[in-house]
């Protein structure tokens, strides 16, 4: 099944919460514990500082962390509407419901918004708007890691899919509405956890040991899971969402407004926007990705106009001379044949020169490996060390997205050769685009392009470009360079052979070889010119 012209196996290759973590991602994941690790540790000296009139910034952390859970609620809603996993849609309304709950926390947080003269909800509300926001996201995140459903279910309705959404914004903003009415109602009857508006009572130690079994809990689970790049993530938010806790009920005491307490805040403020950056750089990955495939979408329709327009010129060409050549003898015999007494033997060489011409037009296939020689483009001195500079770096965004580590080495004294500009970079972009294209498969070894030009000898230039992708068979190697054969799915067949075309026009020669112990190494010769490029030239 497909979704809009997209199959199964191509949305499992960039959806997040289906690919599994790389090694970089991994890494990344681990460096940015360690240095949460590094800033708890630095503030373990000053964590029960009390940093007095702070409280005016509140507003401004609650507003941060309501905006980065927001945007990850959509995001996460996004991701929902393609893969469509109930257990997505419980993580995305988690972030929904955390987010949602640190209003109502900023309001009631004691002389933030004196000045409004807002009622007073009593000295409570605020602890217990917090406890509700640190408990519930977790129990959100194990729903995520309970709930088995199909891990892609593109086939399920999109109206379905909508209902869900509303109706779980829904379910989760009633939710919220009822725990702040409840809160802001029954402050009298709620159990006491805050002493005054900065201390907390001997009530308090029994939440953060909750919060950190479910955290632990979770983060057990995750481990012991881990099959996508969401889970990776997942569990550096439980650690950060750890050393939150860790930080404002033991090592700042439980004081509000302390070193301790704000770092905490910073902790959560890191946990509301790990997420976010994670589906944020994903989502420009696949933007790149797409732009790329489009891109290379658009240059293969090109190529494809371009080698049909010059197939259909140089069909043309060839057999409008055969063909008038047959109207004419065609003509001359139907004459003769008129003739009160035929000449048949004029009828007859008319016939013979038919078939001739019929045989001469039969064999125009055969002549499309020359169109190329038998142009009349301009041609003049060419710097192979700038055309070389310039196709590599129109093609840097495939060799970076394509995971390419680009070598280059070239010969300053490089001479000029004789050609066509627009034709050699033609032969090279092929080129390079044939090894990133030969490597896209490759997985279990560096990815290798290296590009080369130096001298042959004192009149002639080396071109080679070496790969380490899949290599060919020997049927390929045997007939790569054969019209229309060709090793890609989607291929015309066209390419290597009007490579070679181009460069046996310029006086050279195209071939290639096994490149030990992986891959393909191209290489080319062109005769060089008399003149020689100056030494301060620049080099790819």
């Amino acid at each position: 099944m497909s979704l809009m012209g997209t199959t199964e196996d191509d949305v499992r290759s960039f959806l997040i919460s289906l690919v599994p973590p790389g090694r970089h991602q991994t890494n990344l994941a681990v460096f940015t514990v360690i240095m949460l690790i590094c800033v708890l540790v630095l503030t373990l000296p000053f964590a029960h500082i009390y940093l007095s009139h702070t409280e005016v910034f509140v507003p401004a952390y609650a507003a941060a962390v309501f905006v980065n859970e927001l945007i990850t609620t959509t995001l996460l809603l996004v991701l929902y509407s393609v893969q469509r996993s109930t257990a997505v849609l419980a993580l995305s309304m988690g972030y929904l419901f955390s987010g949602l709950l640190i209003i109502p926390w900023a309001v009631t947080f004691p002389d933030v918004f004196a000045q409004l003269r807002l009622p007073d909800t009593g000295l409570q509300s605020t602890v217990w708007i917090a406890i509700s926001r640190r408990l519930g996201f977790p129990l959100f995140i194990l729903a995520y890691l309970m709930i088995r459903d199909d891990a892609l279910s593109i086939r399920k309705p999109f109206h379905r899919v909508r209902r869900a959404i509303i109706g779980s914004i829904t379910g989760i903003s009633f939710l919220v509405g009822g725990i702040c009415l409840i809160v802001f109602t029954s402050d009298d009857a709620l159990p006491e956890i805050m002493r005054d508006a900065r201390n907390i009572s001997s009530l308090w130690q029994y939440v953060p040991a909750t919060a950190l079994l479910l955290y632990a809990i979770c983060l057990i689970t995750l481990w012991r899971r881990r099959r996508s790049l969401l889970d990776l993530w997942l569990m550096v938010v439980l650690c950060t969402l750890i050393f939150e806790v860790i930080l404002l009920s033991y090592l700042g005491g439980g004081l509000r407004l302390s070193v301790g307490w704000w770092s905490g805040r910073f902790f959560g403020f890191v946990s509301a926007t790990v997420i976010l950056l994670v589906l944020l750089s994903e989502t420009t990955l696949l933007y790149a990705r797409l732009a790329r495939s489009i891109a290379a979408e658009r240059r293969t329709r090109e190529s494809r106009l371009t080698a049909m327009e010059a197939l259909s010129a140089t069909i043309a060409h060839e057999i409008n001379q055969p063909l008038a050549s047959m109207i004419t003898n065609a003509d001359a015999g139907v004459r003769w044949l008129q003739k009160s007494k035929p000449d048949l033997e004029e009828t007859r060489t008319a016939l013979e020169r038919i078939v001739r011409d019929g045989h001469r037009a039969g064999k125009v296939v055969e002549s499309v490996r020359s169109m190329f020689r038998k142009g009349t483009q301009e041609r003049g001195p060419v710097d192979l060390n700038g055309l070389i500079a310039e196709v590599l770096r129109c093609s840097q965004s495939e060799v970076t997205i394509g995971h390419v580590t680009l070598q280059t080495e070239v010969d300053k004294q490089l001479p000029l050769v004789t050609g066509n500009q627009i034709q050699l970079q033609q032969v090279v972009w092929n080129l390079i685009s044939n090894a990133i294209d030969s490597m896209r498969p490759v997985t279990d070894r560096a990815r290798v392009l290296r590009v080369s030009c130096k001298r042959q000898n004192r009149d002639a230039v080396l071109f080679s470009i070496e790969d380490t992708g899949i290599g060919m068979t020997l049927d390929d190697k045997n007939q790569i360079f054969e019209p229309f054969y060709t090793t890609k799915s989607d291929g015309m067949g066209m390419g290597l052979m009007f490579c070679r075309a181009i460069i046996e026009s310029h006086g050279g020669q195209l071939w290639m070889k096994e490149n030990i112990p992986h891959g393909t190494i191209f290489l080319f010769t062109l005769p060089g010119a008399d003149e020689i490029l100056p030494d301060m030239r620049a080099s790819t």
